[in-house]
């Protein structure tokens, strides 16, 4: 495991969780209007190489409405 990379990733993520293969899944929130909200998502794996890197918004009701995966693959927006 990359130590550096590791606390690296808990500095710029809220919060995190623990995988069975040693990973981990990295997300923070950022408010937005009308009570909608976006989550920025990093999977890790136990040597904390990204593995992927992707966007989800959801509406007021925490009702899940895109998905914008960022990598390995950029493939834009998904309702």
């Amino acid at each position: 495991m990359d130590v550096q990379k590791r606390l690296n990733n808990e500095k710029h993520f809220e919060d995190w969780t623990e995988k069975k293969d040693g990973g981990r899944i990295y997300y923070f929130e950022i408010p937005g209007k009308y009570g909608w909200f976006l989550k920025y998502l990093k999977e890790t794996d136990e040597d904390e190489i990204t593995l992927r890197f992707w966007q989800e918004i959801y509406d007021e009701k925490r009702n899940p409405r895109e998905i914008n995966e960022k990598y390995p693959v950029d493939k834009g927006h998904k309702n």
